[in-house]
């Protein structure tokens, strides 16, 4: 195990790389100049002109090899000043670094998606578990209506309905804005609806195969309820698909984040990196991937490592 570890960590740097060679030549190539101001105006030539030695936009590959010794923390070893993971300044909001930036919305960004994953796994579970124990039953079927629904309509559209519909019509919560449990519930619930409609295919067809298994037919022999047979015999197996869908799932969760907090103006990373990829700040782009690209390799180790656990027989190497 500890072997596993140490070599997907190894990898982390590798393929945090990766990403950003893919994103930094997809974002550069994007039409326009992050020197831009509202409406397509731009500063003077001289101001333009030194802004870009400044930065270093006249070429590719010295702002990215600069911003990589930045960010990397080799600038920092090296005694050239500023920090450790130093992501660089806003082109678009000079007066802030990337790391001020992040520092504010990062937290608000992983509220938003732990609340989320936790919608998700609660009513995925129990739609999971009714519709395994009860196949083909109405409450089975009502479930798998609202599965599809939840599988096939985007996470904005519902964010957007429930926002007229519980926000505007019945104010049930506010339509915008971050500050208390009130303004996190129902982006959350918009946001997990897709993950709770996998969650409960997934569980259902695991139980319904688990209730059909000997051991589980054994317990029911000896006395058990179908509800303990199922939560004591047959939902470890039957979970296990789940654990292994909850690491891209994260990741799903967390990239839908960015329009669910746009829909809402919630101040996350997301709606920061929206608004940078239309006015191409690039090192506010980069610093955004690098997190969410290094946090994203992080969940999907940890559900690998727990897989591991739940099932011992699961070679990890």
């Amino acid at each position: 195990m500890i072997r596993f570890v140490l070599l997907r960590l190894l990898q982390l740097p590798l393929i945090v790389f990766a990403v950003f060679l893919a994103t930094f030549t997809l974002a550069w190539l994007v039409p326009g100049s992050p020197l831009e101001q509202g409406e397509g105006r731009r500063p003077p030539p001289e101001i333009e002109k030194a802004m870009r030695a400044q930065y270093r936009l006249d070429d590719p590959v010295v702002f990215a090899a600069d911003y990589l010794a930045g960010a990397s923390g080799i600038d920092w070893l090296r005694g050239r000043g500023g920090r450790v993971f130093d992501l660089g300044p806003s082109l678009r909001q000079p007066d802030l670094s990337v790391n001020e930036i992040l520092a504010a919305g990062l937290p608000v960004s992983l509220a938003l998606g732990t609340a989320a994953i936790l919608f998700g796994l609660a009513i995925g579970v129990a739609a999971g578990i009714c519709g395994g124990l009860r196949p083909d039953s109405r409450l089975d079927l009502a479930s798998q209506m609202v599965a599809l629904v939840g599988i096939s309509v985007p996470s904005f559209v519902v964010g957007s309905g429930l926002l007229l519909w519980l926000g505007v019509s019945w104010h049930l919560a506010p339509v915008a804005g971050w500050g208390g449990v009130g303004h996190v519930w129902l982006p959350a619930f918009a946001l997990s609806l897709p993950l709770a409609a996998y969650i409960a295919r997934l569980l259902r067809y695991g139980i319904i195969e688990q209730m059909a298994s000997d051991h589980v037919r054994t317990a029911r022999a000896k006395g058990r309820s179908r509800l303990g047979a199922a939560w004591h015999h047959a939902m470890r197996n039957a979970f296990l698909p789940v654990l292994s869908y909850l690491g891209p799932a994260s990741a799903a969760v967390l990239t839908g984040s960015f329009v669910i907090e746009k829909v809402f103006s919630i101040p996350g990373i997301g709606r920061h990196f929206v608004d940078a990829v239309l006015a191409k700040d690039l090192t506010l782009v980069m610093g955004v991937v690098l997190v969410y690209s290094s946090l994203l390799i992080c969940l999907n180790l940890a559900v690998d490592v727990l897989y591991r656990w739940v099932d011992p027989r699961i070679e990890t190497a």
